[in-house]
């Protein structure tokens, strides 16, 4: 995808080396409608929350955004009043070299935690970002977003609403420290629909569901996570309701299509993964046991160490469907990897099955599926396999 297919039509962007990083890349992005769009946000639910993801939270609720000021390198987490009065600071700044309403400025951050921004770098970057916007500037911002990412994650989509072209461009990061809800993961979401702020905040918190919360790397949970997705209303047809379910449909469809790839980017470039597993649980009670059922089996390091090490040991995934809460008798669970079964009613399939599914373990995305038939209750969840590498990115992050 190039430049110019990576763009909105109403939306501007740029990305400048502020210092922020104390290296020489991008580091500070700075994303613009042209008038103020509709905006719904999802954030992150563990209780130690960054300045931004609170700011944003109440800016979001006044439902109107026009821009988003973006940082890599410091978290702005536990920070304490400064964060939080730098957090406002900044997007005041942002506000000015705009003019606009300091309102209608989201801000995210995500690097260190503890650390506290550097005005001087806002100072000397927002200027210049703002002097720099261009129609083509998105993909600027999606790789000064990058922190331990090794590959920019974008994507678009194009929706027919009553016969009109309505376009969606994505960007996100993360690799690391990534179990929804949700993760170390940014991302933001521009489109040119005419919605209203109340029903894209429905639409985009059921695609987060189905797609940002269905991944994860290492299950651990971010202070900084944020999904955020404006609507500038320049397209060319009626504004979307839920009076219209067909038209409705179509861009719900493409947001979570684009949300999804999105996703599976971030558990792609998990860091040190080698591998993209899909586990899935079907079977279950509910859809709620299902869910964690799903979790243990991809967050246990056992687990994926043995992806890992394409080790075809279904004893740790039986073994961790014991401990995670769902209810059922292990002498009616199946487990598959692709179309290879290595346990049908609770037992093993023995040594050719276990040949049949060494060899699917060395592919490089694969799903394991796991019948409880203990209901209809089932559950996706995506996940990578825990490498050497992942203890050494983390081992020495903040050198």
């Amino acid at each position: 995808m190039n430049d110019s297919e990576f763009q909105v039509q109403g939306f501007r962007a740029a990305a400048v080396k502020s210092g922020i990083r104390g290296k020489d890349r991008l580091d500070l992005g700075l994303i613009v409608s042209d008038r103020p769009a509709a905006v719904a946000g999802v954030f992150t639910t563990s209780l130690v929350k960054a300045a931004p993801v609170l700011l944003d939270q109440a800016r979001c609720k006044g439902g109107r955004a026009q821009a988003i000021l973006v940082n890599s390198g410091i978290a702005n987490a536990c920070t304490g009043e400064e964060g939080m009065r730098l957090a406002r600071l900044t997007t005041a700044m942002a506000a000015d070299a705009l003019n606009i309403s300091e309102e209608l400025v989201q801000v995210c951050s995500t690097g260190i935690i503890g650390q506290q921004l550097e005005l001087a770098c806002f100072q000397r970057g927002i200027p210049k970002a703002a002097q720099s916007l261009r129609a083509d500037g998105l993909d600027e911002v999606a790789r000064a977003i990058m922190t331990t990412d090794t590959v920019k994650k974008t994507a678009v989509r194009t929706a027919l609403v009553d016969g009109k072209p309505v376009r969606l461009a994505g960007m996100a990061k993360g690799a690391g420290m990534i179990m929804p809800n949700m993760a170390t993961m940014l991302a933001f979401i521009l489109t040119d629909a005419k919605i209203s702020p109340d029903l894209l905040q429905r639409l985009l918190k059921k695609s987060v569901a189905a797609t940002f919360n269905a991944i994860t790397v290492d299950g651990d949970t971010s202070t900084n996570d944020t999904v955020l997705l404006l609507a500038n209303g320049m397209a060319e047809h009626p504004p979307l309701a839920e009076e219209r379910p067909e038209a409705l449909a179509a861009f719900a469809a493409a947001l979570t299509d684009l949300c999804r790839e999105l996703a599976l980017m971030i558990v792609r470039d998990g860091e040190g993964a080698t591998k993209l597993v899909t586990v899935r649980v079907r079977g279950a009670r509910s859809e709620a046991e299902a869910d964690r059922a799903a979790r243990a089996v991809a967050n246990s390091n056992l687990v994926k160490t043995a992806f890992f090490g394409e080790d075809a040991n279904w004893g740790r995934i039986i073994a961790a469907l014991g401990r995670s809460g769902a209810i059922f008798e292990q002498s009616r669970v199946d487990i598959a990897f692709d179309g290879v079964f290595m346990v049908r009613s609770g037992l093993g399939q023995g040594a050719e099955a276990e040949k049949e599914a060494t060899a699917v373990l060395r592919k490089r995305e694969f799903a394991v599926t796991i019948d409880l038939h203990a209901g209809e209750g089932e559950k996706e969840i995506h996940t990578c396999d825990f490498s050497l590498d992942y203890v050494k990115i983390n081992a020495d992050y903040r050198s």
